[in-house]
């Protein structure tokens, strides 16, 4: 292939945009969602004179006659890979190389178009055996008759082109950010209302002490220990969960433990530590009696907390509308023990737990939608197009609002995208380059060995396939960027640049706008993990529903931390003395506040005591006889040693040493 003839290529743009500005369109200056510090430049499309030289030769070559059969198959050849060729020579997409003189482009040696890499299968990835039983139910043959129908679409011979067409991207105007009257004076608690009501707690003690009933018919003896909870003793107690993810213990009896420097003063007078195990044992969230089981009709995985992803689900959508940038990204749930759901993820800093699907704002880590993996699916239907179903199930309710979805490659599909762009919603996402309707002429196969910064893209419409090298090589396809254009982010953070090695060269690898929106946007989950993962809520245990149960709680409180932080400017609530209010003040403000003032029996009795200490004759507390039968002395046992009486105070219900244990006792 000829040399091209080096010329004026490329037009440098540089953009301050901001991250949440509007979308922008073509005939605007600048790309969508790129940071401050990212130049950019645009590469407009132009095909090469070596180009036109060959579709004259292969035009001349089909007019004339060929002599023998064995000629015309390899003309036939010959034109075959002309066009693979055509398709990224002379689709616009120019070589970019960072060298210490800055960038230029170079031509790609013909050679080098056909080298050979790994060869793909070209049967479908999107196979899966993760199956998300929480999903409404929905028809099998619409879903995936519209899904084959796409499929079959995007594999057809045609379906890709030269990256030379002008993309439309609608502007994003629908309403978006935190959705509630509360006024300045609203607290903690209040914001946390808005994800997690009333109601739950409610619904969380009428089911605890339903249960409670039901353990103790089943077996046959009742529980003298036990007492019904109410909604102040159940918010009490989620309140202390979420404090011992700020004070963390190894084991959470020691809360109470007598020592002083490790016991907590807080937790032993809100509740015993008996109360607490109690309510550990008989917390519930569901009618056990009436909960089908496996293979009946109406059976369902999550039935143990479906009141809690339906009411937690309808807040969280309610409370916060979408902005313009969302992710769909998975997080890991870390649980002990071995439970059917836990998946082994080797890409996640937490490699196994359970598996959690959510659809979070890019900006703000603002959690929409989750939706929880239990098991394989029931067939081969369902898992072959298990992320097109997720996506559109998270999706679902922003249909013709312009969205901007960014995703991983285990969701990101051709079909997909199509699928999405119908439905007035933009993606982007890297993609395994073997699935179907990714196109053979950016296969590795047929773009063989790229440098650092070479990129290749093919274009239907909006739909852009990119192929390019960064770290290592990166197939992608986005509906809502334009080709042709390339951004280079910094490279050297500290400022610091050789001598003969400063300009563009020192700001990094140069990449494709998909790949720029990418890094930008692609985030949302990870900031809700962040801020999800700094403070845990609630204590490992042997039943699964309850890390799924603790995980909600603790994403209403991540929740409600940033509807708190945009609502009211970044400013605190009233009678917070700090500098900044971080999420740490947060929880600890919301769990004393859903503590309050209540106190259990052995609470309100010690602070009686306490009371009472300065005169105990006086409130009625004397030294008599407590029983026929000695126990040991209270105040002894406080201080390691083992001495037995038959004396004591009724009023405290203890047994005291006689000599100078009451005293001491009651000081």
């Amino acid at each position: 292939m000829a040399a091209r003839k080096r010329g004026e290529l490329f037009t440098i743009l540089e953009t301050s945009t901001d991250t949440e500005t509007n979308a922008l369109s073509d005939s605007e200056d600048c790309p969508l969602n790129l940071p401050v510090d990212v130049k950019w430049f645009e590469i407009p499309f132009r095909k090469s004179e070596s180009d036109e030289e060959d579709e004259e030769l292969r035009e001349n070559k089909g007019e004339s006659e060929l002599e023998s059969t064995a000629a015309a198959a390899a003309a036939a050849e010959a034109e075959e890979t002309a066009d693979s060729a055509s398709y990224i020579a002379g689709g616009g997409c120019n070589i970019i190389l960072v060298t210490g003189n800055g960038i230029k482009h170079e031509d790609y040696e013909e050679d080098s178009y056909f080298a050979t890499s790994n060869n793909c299968s070209e049967t479908s990835s999107t196979d899966s055996d993760i199956d998300f039983s929480d999903l409404e139910e929905e028809e099998h043959p619409a879903l995936f008759s519209t899904y084959d129908v796409l499929d079959d679409e995007c594999t057809s011979q045609d379906f890709w082109g030269e990256p030379d067409q002008v993309i439309s991207i609608e502007p994003f105007t629908a309403d978006s950010g935190p959705q509630h009257s509360l006024g300045d004076d609203a607290d903690t608690l209040d914001y946390f209302r808005l994800l997690f009501p009333d109601s739950l707690f409610e619904h969380m003690v009428e089911q605890t002490n339903n249960y409670a009933l039901y353990r103790q018919r089943r077996s046959g003896r009742s529980d003298t220990h036990w007492h019904p909870t109410d909604i102040r003793e159940m918010r009490a107690y989620v309140g202390l969960n979420i404090l011992m993810g700020i004070n963390q213990l190894p084991d959470y009896g020691m809360y109470w433990a007598s020592d002083i420097f490790i016991g907590n003063a807080g937790f032993k007078k809100t509740m015993t530590a008996r109360r607490f195990e109690k309510l550990n044992q008989n917390l519930h969230l569901c009618d056990r009696e009436s909960e089908p089981s496996k293979g009946e009709l109406g059976y369902d995985g999550l039935y143990k907390i479906r009141p809690l992803l339906d009411m937690v689900g309808n807040t969280m959508w309610d409370a916060y509308l979408p902005n313009r940038c969302l992710t769909i990204d998975e997080c890991a749930i870390a649980a002990k023990g071995r439970f059917s759901p836990t998946q082994y993820m080797p890409s996640k800093p937490l490699r196994k737990g359970l598996k959690v699907l959510m659809l979070c704002d890019s900006r703000s880590g603002y959690c929409h939608r989750t939706r929880i993996y239990v098991g394989k699916p029931s067939d081969d239907l369902a898992a072959a197009a298990v992320g097109h179903k997720v996506v559109t199930s998270l999706v679902r309710g922003l249909e013709g609002r312009y969205h901007h979805i960014f995703m991983d490659s285990f969701f990101t599909s051709v079909p997909l995208l199509q699928h999405l762009l119908h439905q007035g919603l933009y993606a982007c996402g890297p993609t395994n380059p073997c699935r179907h309707g990714y196109p053979d002429a950016l296969k590795p196969r047929n773009v063989g060995k790229l440098a650092p910064g070479e990129f290749y893209q093919c274009q239907h419409g909006n739909l852009v396939a990119t192929v390019t090298r960064d770290a290592k090589i990166v197939s992608c396809v986005s509906s809502n960027s334009a080709p042709g254009i390339v951004g280079i982010g910094p490279g050297k953070r500290d400022g610091d640049t050789s001598d003969g090695d400063c300009g563009l060269a020192a700001l990094g690898i140069p990449r494709p706008l998909p790949l720029l929106l990418y890094q930008e946007n692609m985030r949302g989950v990870d900031l809700c993990d962040q801020l999800r993962e700094c403070y845990h809520v609630g204590r490992p245990c042997k039943k699964w529903w309850r890390y799924f149960l603790w995980f909600y709680v603790n994403l209403c409180i991540v929740n409600a931390y940033v509807v708190l932080r945009e609502s009211r400017g970044g400013s605190p609530p009233a009678g917070f003395n700090g500098k900044q209010f971080t999420q740490r003040h947060f929880r600890i403000r919301l769990a004393q506040q859903l503590i309050g003032d209540y106190q259990g029996a052995r609470g309100m009795e010690r602070a009686a005591r306490k009371r009472h200490a300065d005169s105990p004759l006086e409130y009625g507390h004397r030294l008599e006889r407590m029983s026929e039968r000695s126990r040991r002395c209270r105040n002894c046992t406080n201080k390691g040693l083992r001495h037995e009486s038959v004396f004591g105070c009724k009023i405290c219900n203890v047994h005291l040493c006689r000599g100078g244990c009451f005293s001491e006792f009651h000081k």
